[in-house]
């Protein structure tokens, strides 16, 4: 792939998978997105922080997000897009692409493999599925760790990771298993958000916070996390993930608990104990 020349690239790409479905485009665009991502981290960054020191947007996000955008806009031209760095675009087919082609960017900034580049499609706005509980309501999921040379891909109710079919979820306790998660430092004075997401981490077998939500619900849908919790979360950070976990059989719900609304994903057993957790005192 020639990184270099962006538009030699785009052209090159679009050339390659005119032909695509739906799930193929998926998992090639994150697969190219993440590598043009990681390419550009050797060559150096620059980085920009948005919120907090923590929150930080670099140049790959930028260039990969244009890249991504790009080749649907050519290849998709009906669908809408939804992106974390702004690319945004109305839908004449009804269907939405949510695109984070760089998600974990502090870990990624700062040198760590734990980052992603993950889409999703849907069919309808994506605010109104990412709220819904209901199951299958996202066509497509595609989450690809660029450092490891690892694609999750979910459609048609089917999950496979490096192209091979993930097992189905087995119910099992949430003091049994890990529950990866995430609570920002500043929130943690809040006490009744604080207080609702005690209730639900304290009760898992060991808690785990890793910054890419992306890639912690892959893991969860492939069995390496028993579960995953976090508050307000967007829809790029939750649609290609709850795909992958409801392939497999687990589900994807949101709680409202501490003046906040929660995602929760794992194996039906543990996802009732969370929520049943976190809405305890509400």
């Amino acid at each position: 792939m020639l990184y270099d020349d962006r538009s030699a690239l785009l052209a090159t790409f679009t050339r390659d998978h005119a032909h695509d479905t739906d799930a193929e485009l998926a998992a090639a665009l994150v697969e190219t997105a993440g590598a043009m991502a990681l390419r550009m981290r050797d060559e150096g960054l620059t980085t920009d922080q948005k919120t907090s020191i923590s929150d930080v947007v670099t140049d790959a996000d930028r260039a990969a997000e244009e890249f991504v955008a790009g080749a649907l806009e050519a290849l998709r031209p009906d669908d809408g897009l939804m992106g974390e760095e702004g690319a945004n675009k109305a839908s004449t087919s009804g269907r939405f692409w949510v695109i984070d082609p760089v998600d974990g960017t502090y870990n990624f900034a700062s040198g760590s493999d734990y980052f992603c580049s993950a889409v999703a499609l849907v069919d309808g706005e994506p605010d109104a599925v990412a709220a819904t509980d209901e199951p299958n309501q996202v066509l497509v999921g595609a989450v690809h760790r660029p450092v490891l040379g690892t694609t999750w891909l979910a459609s048609e109710g089917v999950a496979t990771r490096n192209g091979q079919p993930l097992p189905q979820l087995e119910p099992t306790p949430l003091h049994a298993v890990a529950l990866a998660t995430y609570l920002h430092p500043r929130v943690m004075m809040k006490e009744e958000l604080r207080d609702a997401w005690m209730r639900a981490s304290s009760k898992s077998a060991s808690v785990r916070m890793f910054g890419a939500g992306s890639v912690d619900l892959s893991i969860v849908a492939h069995g390496g996390i028993g579960g995953w919790l976090q508050h307000s979360v967007p829809a790029w950070d939750w649609l290609p993930g709850k795909a992958l976990v409801e392939a497999v059989g687990g589900r994807a719900i949101k709680a409202d608990a501490g003046g906040v609304t929660w995602s929760v994903a794992g194996n039906s057993q543990l996802v009732r104990e969370v929520a049943d957790a976190l809405r305890a005192t509400d």
